[in-house]
C-alpha cells in the first residue's frame, strides 16, 4: 500500500470515527423532536449555496490568471478548485491543497513560477478578507472568547490587518531585502535556499497584487463573496431548525472557525472543525442537534468537494498519479 492509499484509509477511518463520536456524544432525548422541525429543502439550499461559492472560487481564479497575462478556461479553474479540496483533506493544515493547485495549473499550461505566485495570491486574498471581518465580528459577538476581552480581540485583529498592509508596503519597496540577506547568512545552504525561494515567491505575489489594483479589487470582492456563500451553509441549516438565531452572528463564528482551521494540525482539520463547531454553535441550536449539523456541514462543505476533486484528479492525471508519493 503506497503513501496515498495509507493517507486515504487514515482519513476515511478518522472522519468516520469523529463523525460517529460527534453525533453519539451530542444526541440526547430532545434530538428527535428537534429534527422533526427540520426542513429537507435546507439541504438543497445548502448545496445551492456551496455551488455558488465554488463557482465564484473558480471565477476568481480565472481573473487572477488573466491578471498574470496567462489564460485558463473556467472548467480548468474548477479542476484547480476541486483538486485543492482533494489533497487538502489528506494533509495537515490543508498543506496539500497548494500542491494540488500548482499541479492543476501546470496541467493548464501555466508556468510553474506563475502558478506558485497565483496560489499564494489566492491564499493571501482569502486570509485578508477573513482578518478584515474580525473587528466587526467582535463588535457584534461580545464574549465569544471568554478569557480575552472584546477590546483586546479587536485590537489584535486590527493590528493583524495593519501588519499585512505594512508587509505589502515593505515588499513593494524592497525594504525587507537587507534583513532577509542578513538572516539567511546564519542558515545552512539548504535552509537558506528554501527560505530565499519562499521570500521571492511571496514578494512576486505581492507585486502581482499591486500590479492591477482595480482588477485585484474585483478579485478580492469575488473572494469574499465566494467564502460567504460557502460559510452560509451553516446559517441555512440552522434556519431550518430554529427561527431564533442571529444569522450575522452565525456567519461571524464560521469565519473565526475557518481562520483557526488554517492552522489545524490534523488532515483537513478533522476533529478540530467538529470540536470547534460544537463549542461555537452549541448555544445557538436546539438541544441535541449541534453534532448532526456539524457533520452535515462537513459533508456538504468538505467531503462532497473532496470526492469531486478525487474524480477530477484521476480524470486529469490518470490512476498512476495515485501510485506516486503524495507529499514528501
Amino acid at each position: 500500500m503506497n503513501k496515498f492509499h495509507k493517507r486515504l484509509c487514515v482519513l476515511i477511518f478518522f472522519v468516520s470515527v469523529i463523525s460517529a463520536g460527534v453525533i453519539y456524544f451530542t444526541v440526547d432525548i430532545n434530538t428527535l423532536s428537534s429534527l422533526t422541525q427540520f426542513n429537507p429543502l435546507a439541504i438543497i439550499a445548502a448545496l445551492i449555496s456551496i455551488s455558488f461559492g465554488l463557482f465564484l472560487d473558480g471565477l476568481r481564479l480565472v481573473q487572477l490568471v488573466n491578471i498574470s497575462n496567462e489564460k485558463i478556461s473556467f472548467s480548468q479553474a474548477l479542476h484547480v478548485v476541486f483538486g485543492n479540496y482533494f489533497l487538502a483533506l489528506l494533509t495537515p493544515g490543508f498543506s496539500g491543497g497548494a500542491i494540488a493547485q500548482v499541479l492543476f495549473l501546470r496541467h493548464a499550461e501555466i508556468p510553474v513560477g506563475k502558478a506558485t505566485i497565483i496560489v499564494i495570491v489566492r491564499t493571501i486574498l482569502s486570509i485578508m478578507f477573513l482578518i478584515m471581518c474580525m473587528p466587526f465580528i467582535f463588535m457584534h459577538d461580545a464574549g465569544i472568547i471568554p478569557w480575552i476581552s472584546d477590546e483586546t480581540l479587536m485590537i489584535i485583529s486590527s493590528l493583524a490587518f495593519l501588519v499585512i498592509l505594512m508587509l505589502i508596503w515593505c515588499f513593494k519597496h524592497n525594504y525587507l531585502d537587507y534583513l532577509v540577506i542578513k538572516f539567511v547568512r546564519r542558515l545552512s545552504y539548504k535552509k537558506a535556499k528554501a527560505f530565499l525561494s519562499f521570500y521571492r515567491d511571496n514578494k512576486l505575489a505581492i507585486k502581482l497584487l499591486l500590479a492591477s489594483p482595480l482588477k485585484m479589487l474585483k478579485v478580492y470582492i469575488t473572494s469574499g463573496l465566494s467564502l460567504l456563500f460557502i460559510y452560509a451553509i451553516v446559517p441555512i441549516l440552522m434556519f431550518s431548525l430554529t427561527d431564533d438565531f442571529d444569522g450575522v452572528l452565525a456567519m461571524g463564528r464560521m469565519i473565526i472557525l475557518n481562520i483557526l482551521l488554517y492552522f489545524s494540525p490534523t488532515p483537513g482539520g478533522s476533529g478540530i472543525a467538529e470540536g470547534g463547531f460544537i463549542l461555537l454553535f452549541n448555544s445557538m441550536l436546539p438541544e441535541g442537534t449541534v453534532g448532526i449539523v456539524a457533520v452535515t456541514w462537513r459533508l456538504i462543505a468538505e467531503y462532497i468537494p473532496f470526492l469531486i476533486g478525487f474524480y477530477y484528479t484521476i480524470k486529469v492525471f490518470g490512476r498512476d498519479f495515485l501510485n506516486k508519493p503524495l507529499i514528501k
